[in-house]
């Protein structure tokens, strides 16, 4: 089988659930790059830049030549994909269609930033012309979290994105950080991000665990006062999250590899169950069935 004709700046990310998607770079890197948490993009080659309108097009194009009925999903890459101009990707979106007509969904990340100068007729225009899904992280639903880890990004900011891609009929895939406000944000990271999921509703919402594998000299120069949460402070911040949260129909994750508790389900029919889970875990932090997903080899 030949390579795909499709031009890769290492490394690739894509959320767990596009694992069958074609990557399809757009830009390279995130044009915010600043979230002191996030060392996706720091690597030099990952510099952020627009790819050429030719040179997306022409990877399209080659790719439908050899693998044009058998793409069913394609990830707009890299960090923000929504940073371009509507009528760039309206483009890109019309070539998916006519080269890759198998393709039945299109997605991408998203910036709440990249979306202030979207209005949402043009977000519409992008739904109708094959673009179904983005996944933004907010991270945290409070301003003073958000601010002490750089995200360019509010309570406010957040909502008028989401309210945006849900009223031009965009499915939206929602991720908070866990533990993100150390030790003495915890309560109000919690409380927060239960109010920014309660004001937009998003289809999908997903939490993950903060960490920091090169290092936590980055993340501590803006938040020096962080201490991390211990497991059994990780499970507490959860609980308190689920109890207040007050969805109609989200379908909840918590089983990225960086999770101690693996948590599934759809918000509200299963948020008894869920914090039963939560709470058994608190009563028992040391059973070995809770390790983390990346210690039990997943």
């Amino acid at each position: 089988m030949n390579a795909i004709p499709i031009r890769y700046v290492e490394p690739v990310f894509r959320p767990p659930s596009e694992a069958q998607s074609l990557i399809l770079p757009v830009t390279d890197g995130c044009s915010w790059n600043a979230c002191t948490f996030c060392e996706m993009y720091t690597a030099p080659q990952k510099a952020f830049r627009a790819r050429s309108e030719d040179e997306v097009l022409a990877s399209i194009r080659h790719t439908g030549e050899s693998y044009g009925d058998r793409v069913r999903r394609v990830f707009l890459a890299d960090g923000d994909a929504l940073v371009l101009p509507t009528r760039r990707l309206l483009a890109i979106l019309d070539a998916i269609r006519q080269h890759l007509p198998a393709v039945h969904r299109v997605s991408s990340y998203c910036l709440a930033r990249n979306l202030k100068k979207k209005t949402v007729a043009e977000l519409t225009q992008l739904r109708e012309a094959g673009l179904a899904m983005v996944y933004l992280g907010a991270e945290s639903g409070d301003d003073a979290v958000l601010a002490k880890v750089h995200k360019g990004e509010t309570y406010a900011s957040t909502v008028d994105a989401l309210d945006k891609l849900g009223q031009a009929g965009i499915v939206r895939s929602v991720m908070i950080l866990n533990g993100l406000g150390g030790q003495v944000l915890s309560a109000q990271h919690a409380d927060n991000s239960a109010r920014l999921a309660n004001a937009t509703q998003p289809e999908y919402l997903s939490t993950l665990v903060v960490s920091f594998p090169q290092g936590e000299a980055r993340f501590r120069a803006g938040f020096p006062e962080w201490e991390p949460l211990d497991q059994a402070g990780l499970f507490h911040e959860m609980e308190r999250f689920l109890t207040q949260l007050d969805l109609r129909r989200t379908v909840f994750r918590s089983d990225h590899a960086s999770n101690w508790l693996v948590l599934k389900g759809t918000l509200g029919a299963d948020k008894a169950r869920l914090l039963e889970q939560v709470r058994a875990a608190i009563a028992a932090p040391q059973a070995a069935h809770l390790r983390p997903a990346w210690a039990r080899g997943l």
